[in-house]
């Protein structure tokens, strides 16, 4: 598949892209623990089909020492083990927030596990996270942004 638009060599495009970048950091300064940033990161961008993105954050996971069979499973997450009950929340949540373009809303019971597993500040940073990620996603597959040439640390 070819690229539609370079949003890197667009001027509009790249500053925008440098917001959300900086926009990130108060995520990663929330408290939220990075493998679960990673995770619902990864989620949400196998939801959207989003090949550069989901290559990127798997590759950020792996290089941040997450393991391959973690990263293996993340899209059959409802079917595996390996995740703790606060990733299931998490991971569950981005689900539901990635798809409430499909007529469906985020349920009282996925946001009952998430309040018994996070805090208001990490329960904020989840929000803000899943709303960047859909951002990004949106961004790269509107795009055409091809996958597979992103290396690890490339953008920060």
């Amino acid at each position: 598949m070819e690229p539609r638009f370079n949003l890197h060599a667009n001027a509009i495009a790249a500053s925008f892209a440098r917001r959300l970048v900086t926009a990130s950091k108060v995520v990663n300064d929330s408290g939220l623990p990075a493998a679960t940033y990673e995770l619902v990161k990864i989620r949400a961008s196998q939801i959207n089909g989003c090949g550069y993105c989901t290559d990127m954050h798997t590759k950020d996971a792996a290089h941040a020492g997450e393991t391959s069979v973690r990263l293996n499973l993340v899209a059959a997450w409802h079917e595996s083990t390996v995740f703790t009950e606060a990733e299931r929340a998490a991971l569950a949540l981005t689900e539901e927030a990635t798809r409430i373009g499909d007529g469906r809303a985020v349920s009282d019971a996925v946001w009952q596990e998430v309040r018994k597993h996070y805090d208001d500040d990490q329960i904020a940073a989840l929000i803000a996270a899943i709303a960047m990620i859909n951002a990004w996603n949106r961004m790269n597959v509107i795009a055409r942004t091809p996958a597979g040439d992103y290396v690890p640390g490339q953008w920060g």
